[in-house]
């Protein structure tokens, strides 16, 4: 129970937080990679205001063997870039350019942002579904 309530404030705080710093605009996003035209940096602020209670974070969570939760924590990702690694982040960096959306927001702008986002949210998780898939092969 308490996963679930930790879960639920951590998913309410990141949406919150998305909505507040416009990051569920896909404009806003787009004028971030526009470095040659309009260029706007308020992507650059939100992930340095990410960047230290991230570090802190992780600081905490390498002295601990389980959550505050009492689960395992996860073990550390594999550090080799790899042809996977490689590709998935060319495609995931070609759909964030041409959306102007992620997972994160793409979910948060469901409940304000119509059919557009709701067909961009079914199609990144039917393509989610589908590496799952390929991947187990």
């Amino acid at each position: 129970m308490m996963r679930l309530i930790f879960a639920a404030m951590s998913g309410a705080l990141f949406g919150a937080g998305l909505l507040i710093s416009g990051m569920t605009d896909p404009a806003r996003v787009q004028g971030w990679l526009d470095i040659f035209g309009d260029w706007d940096p308020t992507l650059g602020f939100v992930m340095a205001g990410a960047i230290l209670p991230m570090a802190v974070a992780w600081r905490i969570a390498a002295r601990r063997a389980v959550s505050f939760t009492g689960r395992a924590l996860p073990t550390p990702p594999n550090p080799v870039i790899d042809r996977n690694l490689v590709t998935g982040a060319v495609l995931f960096g070609l759909g964030w350019g041409i959306a102007g959306l992620c997972p994160g927001p793409a979910m948060a702008s469901l409940g304000f942002g119509g059919l557009p986002f709701a067909v961009f949210f079914l199609s990144m998780a039917a393509g989610m579904i589908l590496f799952g898939l390929w991947n187990r092969r």
